[in-house]
This record gives structure tokens, C-alpha cells and sequence, in this order.
């Protein structure tokens, strides 16, 4: 009995150990809203607690360079090591949203940063009819208030898709018509070059005679009139204009 009596103050004993050293760890955020990053930072740091600004906003209230807001609240209990998320104010709006729709994405970009503004996102549309790589729309509009945060959100053009076509056949046709053809669909011709000549049964069988060597003849170079054998890419291969074709003719 007293050996159980003693198992069971140990247990108690190093569970009441446990809870405070866990307790122990804890400790409450701070109040942060409203003060600067370096008073907060060395609030923060007290505790243990690290700080950090994820945002910047727009705020007549709330003085440029001050917390505004912060997670977690003040009062919190977290553990020693703990990272408080901080958003920045940046004062009242003192930047006019410039007019961007109609400028390619490029020079957007350009006359967005030059006021010290930056881009939130860029989204892509399909749109018929008009120049691809084109501001469509932003968000917020040109001269905007009460704006919140330094960011401009764009809608641009897509760019223009390569028109697709489908590799037609052109083996058994003369080279002369061929490059032509391809030539006048906006394509481009590429290495043309001789089939091997078909080897010879007499000439692969060693029971008949060797026939005099004669002299070689010199080899034979495509003309109008040879005749596609091989393409490439092959018939009904999806294709984008200006694809360079190859072929080889006998």
C-alpha cells in the first residue's frame, strides 16, 4: 500500500511538474496597434515573440509607419518564440491611381512603379479584335479614393495562339509542286535530300558472279521531278504556321 501510495504522489508530482514547465512557456501578445515597427519590435521581443509586417495600408486614422493591425489580438497566450503578424500603416492616400487601360503591359508596369505603387495581380483574357499584351481594365479605376492598400490589379489581352493546321500528305507527289505548295501556305522548306537507292537481289546474293565494277557515277542530287517519299512531320501532325518541312525524294 504505501508502495502504491508513493507511485501515485510521483505521478501527480511529475504531471503538476509538467503543467508548469508547459505554463511556464506561455506568455500574452502584446498590445501593438499603434506603435512604431521599432517600439513594437522591441515589445515583441521582450516576450520572446518575433514580429513581423506582412501588409501595408492606406489609413487617415492611423499615422505612416505605426501598427494598425495585428494577429494574434492582444492577450493572446501563445508559446515563447511565438510570430506575431503585424500590418503597417502607410498615412493617407497621397498617390493619384494613374489611368493604365490601353497601354500595353509593359509601359503599365512602368508608369505603376514610377509612383511608387505596385502590382497587386495581372490576370489574361482572350479578347477578338483587339492588340494582344493590351490593359483591358484595372482595379482601382483611375483616380480613385479611400484606396487602402498601394496595389493595382490588371486585366490584359491575351497573346495572339499560332494558328494550328494539319500536316497534309504529300508523299508520292513531284518535289517541284510540293515546295511550291509549301512555300504558298507559309511554310517553310527545309533539307531535301536523296532516298538510299534500293539494294539489289544480284548484287545481295554471292552465288552469281561479280559483274565488272564499273566507274561510279556521281550521286544524284533532288530535281523537280523527284517524288516525295518521307516527310517531315508526318501527315496528320498538328502544325503551327511558319513550320519548317523537311522531305526525302527519290
Amino acid at each position: 500500500m504505501l508502495a502504491l501510495v508513493l507511485v501515485i504522489v510521483a505521478m501527480v508530482s511529475a504531471l503538476t511538474a509538467m503543467r508548469f514547465a508547459i505554463h511556464g512557456q506561455e506568455v500574452e501578445v502584446p498590445p501593438l496597434v499603434g506603435l512604431g515597427p521599432a517600439e513594437a519590435e522591441r515589445a515583441s521581443a521582450s516576450l520572446g515573440l518575433q514580429m513581423t509586417v506582412e501588409r501595408q495600408y492606406y489609413s487617415p486614422q492611423i499615422p505612416e509607419g505605426r501598427i494598425m493591425s495585428q494577429l494574434p489580438l492582444p492577450g493572446t497566450k501563445v508559446r515563447r518564440g511565438w510570430q506575431v503578424r503585424v500590418a503597417q500603416s502607410l498615412g493617407p492616400t497621397r498617390v493619384a491611381i494613374p489611368d493604365v487601360t490601353g497601354q500595353s503591359e509593359h509601359a503599365a508596369e512602368l508608369n505603376i512603379l514610377r509612383r511608387g505603387l505596385e502590382i497587386a495581380s495581372m490576370a489574361q483574357v482572350d479578347a477578338p479584335g483587339i492588340p494582344p499584351d493590351q490593359v483591358l481594365a484595372q482595379s482601382p479605376p483611375p483616380n480613385a479614393t479611400q484606396v487602402l492598400a498601394p496595389n493595382i490589379s490588371l486585366l490584359v489581352t491575351a497573346p495572339a495562339q499560332p494558328q494550328t493546321f494539319v500536316m497534309p500528305n504529300f508523299v508520292g507527289q513531284p518535289l517541284g509542286a510540293t515546295s511550291q505548295s509549301v512555300q504558298d501556305s507559309g511554310f517553310k522548306l527545309g533539307n531535301v535530300s536523296m532516298a538510299p537507292a534500293p539494294t539489289s537481289q544480284d548484287a545481295s546474293n554471292p552465288t552469281l558472279p561479280t559483274p565488272q565494277t564499273a566507274p561510279a557515277a556521281p550521286p544524284a542530287q533532288p530535281s523537280p521531278a523527284s517524288i516525295v517519299v518521307t516527310q517531315w512531320p508526318l501527315a496528320g501532325q498538328k502544325i503551327v504556321g511558319g513550320t519548317t518541312i523537311s522531305f526525302e525524294v527519290r
